[in-house]
């Protein structure tokens, strides 16, 4: 049974059911997650994403019926269908629960993608260390944080390495991409990937798109979740030129010359793209929000590709600090050759070191897949 209640968990989570079928090609599966993981796995999901991802303290409020709902449904799923291996992708506030429940039955719980308690909520550590089987991380510096707090993880490389390079594998050129798209404006493109949940959307994209019209010798093309509406983008943006590319976030951010990004897996993808970025997060635009958040968190920097250089390689521009003009700032210097574009470039590349060549799913499949051992 694989839990994944976002996004990015969906794509990973996708790979790695690929990967444990070429291993165990008997292998029965139950998901909670999207439709990646419906193909993959051939199965319908007992919940369906859409349906779970939820972000801030405001809408966990208001779906609180519904996400309590989604723990009873998932606990039923676990005592019926008493999986061999439960796997949590990320999603650490209901995956926790499942893991304690799971526990509870005597089955063995795997976590894939380690929840980022590195940055703030340390105190789930213990509940990690009592209710997981074995966890594996995608960012290299995790072994040897989780091992000062007494628990072992298997770094197995990052997925989003190999995600990129298999989808820029297969590409179309430039010119059949721009007219899938509807796209047959010819200036250079800013890509605008403003998340994937519509609280993040609603917060980020007004200005970003503020910022892009900044630079009326390039164009701006918005990468669409494709669980979200076309009719909600348009109707946050306000703009009756909004371009909108569905399913193809990679081949924009080829063929963008930067990017202006909302701080989450977005980030690496870009950096993995090797697009220069601006990264974003407005939330509620509070300083108060800025300067307490800025004491709860235990890390420097925010955004994946500088946790992982440990170096401020991309521009972070949090809450009150996310506004159209800070962003332009930002951005103006990445459009043409400049040093902080050099700087950029030059510290994905060190940041690619840093992640291995190791494809994370394969690796993480045959641990999953391999007889239990010792408990880690």
């Amino acid at each position: 049974m694989i839990v994944a209640g976002e996004a990015s968990g969906d794509l990973h989570a996708s790979r790695l059911i690929e990967e444990i079928k070429n291993r165990d090609t008997d292998a029965r599966f139950r998901i909670l997650g999207g439709d990646l993981m419906s193909r993959a796995a051939r199965v319908t999901p007992e919940i369906h994403i859409e349906k779970m991802n939820v972000m801030g303290f405001s809408e966990v409020i208001r779906f609180l019926p519904m996400l309590l709902q989604n723990l009873r449904k998932a606990k039923a799923v676990i005592r019926d269908f008493h999986p061999d291996v439960l796997v949590l992708v990320d999603y650490p506030s209901f995956n926790l629960k499942l893991a304690a429940y799971a526990h509870s039955l005597g089955i063995r719980t795997d976590w894939y993608i380690a929840p980022k308690v590195w940055a703030w909520k340390e105190w789930r550590i213990p509940r990690l260390k009592k209710y997981l089987s074995n966890l594996y991380s995608i960012l290299p510096f995790e072994p040897r944080y989780f091992k000062r707090h007494g628990l072992e993880a298997r770094y197995v490389g990052n997925p989003t390495v190999k995600e990129i390079e298999q989808s820029l594998a297969h590409i179309p050129p430039k010119k059949h991409f721009l007219e899938r798209q509807g796209i047959s404006d010819e200036r250079p493109i800013i890509a605008i990937l403003p998340g994937s949940r519509k609280a993040e959307i609603r917060s980020n994209l007004p200005l970003m798109i503020a910022a892009a019209k900044e630079f009326p010798d390039y164009q701006y093309v918005i990468a669409a979740a494709p669980s979200i509406p076309e009719k909600f983008y348009r109707s946050v943006a306000q703009d009756t030129g909004l371009q909108l590319a569905f399913g193809a976030t990679h081949t924009l951010l080829k063929y963008s010359v930067a990017a202006i990004v909302t701080s989450g897996t977005a980030t690496l993808e870009t950096a993995v793209t090797g697009t220069p970025q601006v990264v974003c997060y407005r939330g509620n635009g509070s300083r108060a929000t800025y300067e307490i958040m800025s004491r709860v968190l235990k890390v420097k920097y925010v955004s994946l590709p500088n946790l992982i250089a440990s170096n401020s390689i991309v521009p972070e521009l949090l809450m009150h600090k996310c506004t159209a003009p800070m962003i332009a700032r930002e951005l103006a210097p990445l459009l043409q050759a400049s040093p902080q574009r050099d700087w950029q470039l030059s510290g994905y590349r060190n940041m690619r070191k840093k992640l291995g060549t190791t494809d994370a799913s394969k690796i993480a499949a045959e641990y999953i897949c391999a007889k239990p051992g010792p408990r880690t």
